[in-house]
């Protein structure tokens, strides 16, 4: 199977669309959450991945949409843009990311937004924190979302290390090894913060046994147009052409 990973969307239409053109043929999509937040078109975007075979886990923007989440525990730019959200929201759209869950189990790999320990809230964003989560999943391999920065983490059973996969990676990084736990994050597609503001995401091959990272640029002055139409906060328009 070749499925094509994503996470946090963040109601960039015009960034997912690029991504679905750029990926090629896929079986499935695994989205990691946060479809919502931050950007313009939130219902737009839960429609466009609603029309491909997928499965999807709950993001704190995602929650915070649907009122699971006090907007006080958000910085102001996300409170104010959570708060337009929770007012565009339509029905089909509220439900979908009502029933999405927590957690998920697919082969080998589990699915999560921040993190396996806290799948909400926690960033995996260095080897300390890749550790302690390491003990908290069964699977061979979690992937990961929240961060907006794409990034893996590897435990060695063999020789009970740790080392982290910091991109670009030569090549696809290779999932063969039943020696190997991973957690590996597919950056965002929204809304980048890793200094590259182009469309991140990857794709999983199963047969192959492959997980290749993948950037892609998009007409972000569209995304930046509409937020302004909506009155959405600067500073969050702007970041999205430096990829902070």
């Amino acid at each position: 199977m070749r499925y094509l990973v994503i996470s946090d969307i963040h109601a960039n239409l015009a960034a997912l669309e690029a991504v679905l053109e750029d990926a090629g043929p896929f079986d499935m999509i695994w989205c990691l959450g946060d479809v919502v937040g931050y950007g313009p078109d939130p219902n737009e975007c839960v429609v466009r991945l609603r029309e491909f075979d997928h499965v999807c886990v709950a993001g704190n923007h995602d929650w915070a949409a649907l009122g699971k989440l006090d907007l006080e525990d958000f910085n102001p730019d996300a409170r104010q843009a959570n708060a337009w959200t929770q007012k565009q929201l339509t029905p089909t759209a509220r439900a979908y990311l009502e029933a999405l869950p927590l957690r998920i189990q697919r082969e080998d790999f589990l699915l999560v937004h921040g993190s396996p320990r806290e799948p909400i809230w926690e960033y995996v964003l260095d080897l300390g924190q890749a550790v302690v989560n390491f003990t908290q999943f069964d699977e061979r391999i979690c992937l990961v979302g929240h961060t907006h920065i794409p990034l893996g983490f590897v435990r060695d059973l063999v020789h009970q290390d740790y080392h982290v996969l910091v991109p670009p990676y030569p090549a696809p990084v290779a999932l063969n090894s039943p020696q190997m736990r991973m957690i590996l994050n597919p950056g965002s597609v929204g809304q980048p913060r890793d200094g590259d503001p182009r469309a991140s995401y990857a794709l999983l091959d199963t047969k192959a046994k492959t997980w290749e990272l993948r950037r892609v640029e998009y007409p972000i002055e569209i995304t930046q147009e509409r937020m302004r139409a909506h009155d959405l906060p600067r500073r969050l328009i702007q970041r999205l052409e430096i990829g902070r």
